[in-house]
Order: C-alpha cells, then structure tokens, then sequence
C-alpha cells in the first residue's frame, strides 16, 4: 500500500547549465502530456489516503494553479496532507500564490540556488535574489507557513564567505526548511562540455558544507538528513518517507515508484510517454538482501543514523554480527558512532558518506 506519491512536470523554459534532470522547453505538449499523466494515474492508484503528493520538475510552476487542482482532485488527501509544489522564483506573483494556496498545495520548495545574482546569471537560472526574497515575503503574507529553498554549492565564483552569506539571508527570510546540494557536473548537462572557470575544489566545497552545519544549526535548523535542514517539526515528509525505505507512486515522464518490492521507472521522453502513459519501461523485483542494502543506505542519510533493531526484525538478521568488520573499522577511524538504536554518520562519516555506504553493499 502507497501512501506517497511523486509527480513529474517535465517542462521547463530553458535548461540551467547545471542540470541534467529529465526536463525539456516543450511547454506546448503541456496539455497531451496532462491527460496522459490523469490516465496513468486513473489506472494506477488505489485511492489509498495520501501522507504526501509532491510536485517535482522540471518545473513544477510552469501549470496554473487549475492545473494543480485538477492533478490534485485525483487523489484522495485531507487536511494533513503534505502537498509539496517545487517553483521557480520567475514570473511568480500574488495571483498565483493565491490560486495554490487555494488547491490545497500546503508547502512550497523554491529553487533559489544563491543569492548572488552574477552567479545566478552564470549557471543559467533565469531569476534574480530579488525575486526570491519577494515570493517568499509575498508566499507567507497570504498563509504559506511551510517554505523551503534549494541551494547549490561549489558554483563558479561562488567563496565561503559568499555562500555563508546566501544562508544568513535565507534565515532571515523566516523560512522552515533548507536543501543543499554540492554541485555535480554530470554528462548531458552544458557544464559538462563547457566547463567553467573558478569552480571550487573538493575541499572548498567540503568546507561549505561543514559551515553550513555550523551556520544553520546556531540558527536554530535542524541537520535531519545529509542534504536538507530545518526548523523543528518542518522535516519534509515526503522525503522522509524515502529515507524510510517506504512504499510510493512515481506518476509521469522519468518518474520512479516503488511498490510492493518493485522499484519501477517510467519512460524518459515526453512524446513516447503521451503515446502510452501505462507501462514503465524497467519493473525490477527486489531481492531481501538488496531491500536490505537500500535501507542501510538510506538509514544512514538520516542524522538519527539507523535503527539495528527494527532491521533485525524486518531482515531476520543480526546486523551487528552480519556487518560487524565495517562497524569496527568505521568506529574505530572516527566515521560511525553508535546511538541508543544503532549507528549514525559521524561529521567526519558524512563527508566520505559515499565510501562508508559502498562498504554495506
């Protein structure tokens, strides 16, 4: 049973020089490829109660606010449900933010990236800082008490003291929750082939990284997962259920969904997805020892690390036993510790975390 679900709006105006996300500027296929995603979602759901309905992209606010409301009204939410819409600061205004307040949407996620508006312009982004600042001052004047905004370090240009700068002004926003993200240049991006001058090295970006955890934790944030950082009790819910190792639906272009052991992925090109919405081009049956592995690695992107007991039960293990070389080697150089349910990352542990986890699978 999925009481989850991640949508996919693949359009976008132009593609950032960073990304490599499935997106495409072809906002005309908007309407064929939102009665295609009603079809699928129509075949598929099972009209279980929602804990959470998030909105990812691409670029989420590319659809009117009707548009939401009709993709919403599929679904069988209440008034506890998380309802997440990723936007772009562009072209945002009062009327807008108004008419997703109205659909039920509840929490919104900015893409903002930083604060430095020659940066801004560099990667692609098509906002300023301005804009920024207005929607969030515009989104909490008429209710929204749920606001989140993306970061990006390691950009061209970007120093240590010009990132703690973008997390002081975002602070002082007054919003509940911060994402981060180090900068990957990835193929099929335009950095890739085009890479830029002044990017910041390894160990600057380590650095940008350890000063964010000191600058938002004295700001009251909470460091809940590698990535992502909040005031209590704003811990996004839809992500924490991946982290969890749960259920969810993964409806559109691109998306995944893992359902009863089955990690399933749907076709990655808008035109092949209008002509037939239903079937996902890769379904793969876990096996116990990869569900397994997958809750370790994503237990171990919780702060609060993982839990042995409840895996014991659910794997018929014993996770001590079964993993007791790496623990020893991991606790003993600093990188693991151990918590009243089990281990966590230590902060020198997060900054290797990709190696540390190799070890578990």
């Amino acid at each position: 049973m999925a009481e989850n679900v991640y949508i996919h709006i693949p359009f976008c105006i132009r593609k950032c020089n960073y990304c490599s996300f499935i997106s495409f500027p072809k906002i005309e296929l908007k309407e064929q490829y939102l009665k295609s995603l009603s079809c699928e979602i129509k075949s598929k759901y099972k009209n279980e109660p929602l804990n959470t309905l998030y909105f990812g992209g691409g670029t989420p606010s590319l659809l009117t606010p009707t548009e939401f409301k009709d993709i919403i009204s599929l679904f069988n939410t209440n008034n506890d449900t998380e309802i997440t819409a990723e936007l772009n600061p562009e072209n945002i205004d009062i009327t807008y933010l108004e008419g997703l307040k109205k659909t039920g949407i509840n929490r919104i996620s900015i893409g903002c990236q930083t604060f430095n508006d020659k940066i801004l312009k560099l990667i692609g982004r098509g906002h300023n800082s301005k804009q920024v600042k207005q929607v969030v001052k515009t989104a909490k004047n008429i209710g929204f008490d749920n606001i989140s905004l993306d970061f990006i370090y390691g950009l061209p240009n970007q120093t240590l003291e010009g990132f703690t700068s973008d997390l002081k002004t975002a602070v002082n926003l007054g919003i509940q929750h911060i994402s981060l993200y180090g900068l990957k240049i990835d193929k099929g991006c335009y950095f890739y082939n085009n890479l830029p001058e002044n990017l910041p090295d390894d160990e600057l970006q380590a650095q940008m990284y350890e000063k964010a955890i000191e600058e938002l934790s004295s700001s009251g944030f909470e460091h809940y997962e590698i990535s992502n950082f909040c005031l209590p009790k704003f811990e996004s819910r839809h992500n924490l259920n991946y982290w969890n190792n749960n259920s969810y639906y993964g409806f559109g272009t691109a998306a995944h969904g893992y359902i009863n052991g089955i990690r399933y992925s749907n076709i990655t090109t808008i035109d092949k997805y209008i002509e037939n919405p239903y079937k996902p081009i890769e379904e793969k049956l876990l096996t116990k020892q990869e569900q397994l592995e997958e809750e370790i690695f994503l237990g171990f992107r919780r702060m609060s690390g993982i839990d042995i007991q409840e895996i014991n039960n659910k794997f018929h293990i014993d996770f001590n036993d079964k993993y007791k070389n790496i623990i020893t080697k991991y606790t003993q150089t600093g990188h693991l510790e151990t918590t009243t349910t089990g281990y966590k990352l230590t902060k020198e542990g997060v900054l290797v975390s990709n190696y540390i986890l190799a070890d578990f699978i």
